[in-house]
């Protein structure tokens, strides 16, 4: 039989303390491109935890920021099992809101698998 993966982003799995997205900004190797800036930090066996830091700056009108956050924790949860211990902060870039969805969500898978291959080959 085949196993039902957990579906839900409960909030176990996210960064919600300001004291937890500070030791990431403090302590992590940054990955990106021409759209987002992942920065990205082992944690302590607490699984993988996702946090959002989606700026004014980058996506000047709020339909947009929570377009882009939407599309950032639904490809996170379907990747989330894959990962190892690690806490991740996505911030993007201005380029992103020009994006159609699917773009937005190629660029994130990419990272998710990218991710999941380097955690499981440390």
């Amino acid at each position: 039989m085949i196993a039902i993966r957990e579906q839900g982003f409960p909030r176990a799995v996210r960064l919600t303390r300001p004291d937890q997205y500070k030791e990431v900004f403090a302590d992590a190797r940054r990955v990106g491109d021409t759209g987002f800036t992942l920065l990205v930090r082992n944690n302590a066996g607490q699984g993988p935890r996702l946090g959002l830091a989606i700026s004014k700056k980058c996506a000047r009108r709020s339909v947009d920021r929570q377009r882009i956050k939407r599309h950032i924790r639904e490809t996170f949860r379907l990747h989330r099992e894959d990962m190892a211990s690690v806490d991740i902060v996505v911030m993007c870039r201005p380029a992103v809101t020009a994006w159609d969805n699917a773009q937005i969500r190629a660029s994130l898978e990419r990272f998710w698998v990218r991710l999941s291959t380097s955690c499981a080959n440390p």
